[in-house]
């Protein structure tokens, strides 16, 4: 929904736009002056910078995508390292949303959580001296792969390791 809106508005800033550089163009050519030349043209630039800013607010309000804290998930720690994943654990909750804390020791690897048919459900990058935090909700009880996205040497397509999204015992 929000895509529209912004494409919406985007279109109607480029037509208001459109429409002052064509009358001063139109104006300029009949030698006439434009109509309150420099005051409209510094009226517009406020106006449209103001836009610029609400836009932009209103767009990125909720990015970087926060890790959410009202409900209660489960922390996984993921270290990389040339040429292998190290995972705290093996079993995760359906359910509930599992935090992702991803780094690596050595050089930048890109984690990246897939299902037993192929399909990638997140990623991230892992980096030296960073970590960064993904949540994903996990709905199909199984066993999910953990690739390297990032090119890291000759023995990058080794790096691989499972773990399993399990039922949460009650």
């Amino acid at each position: 929904m929000m895509q529209i809106t912004v494409l919406t508005l985007s279109l109607l800033l480029m037509a208001l736009i459109a429409i002052a550089f064509i009358s001063s163009v139109r104006a300029a050519g009949r030698g006439e002056p434009v109509p309150h030349g420099e005051r409209l043209r510094t009226q517009l630039l406020v106006g449209m910078l103001v836009v610029g800013i609400v836009v932009s607010v209103a767009s990125l309000w909720t990015w970087p995508h926060a890790v959410s804290a009202a409900q209660a998930s489960t922390t996984v720690n993921v270290s990389g390292a040339q040429w292998y994943w190290e995972i705290d654990t093996d079993t995760v909750p359906l359910g509930t949303p599992v935090v992702f804390n991803a780094h690596t020791i050595d050089v930048t690897h890109g984690l990246g959580v897939a299902d037993a048919a192929g399909h990638m459900l997140f990623q991230t990058q892992a980096m030296p001296g960073y970590v960064n935090k993904v949540e994903y909700v996990f709905t199909e009880p199984g066993t999910y792969r953990v690739v390297c996205l990032e090119y890291c040497g000759v023995g990058h397509h080794d790096m691989l390791t499972e773990f399993t999204a399990v039922a949460r015992e009650e």
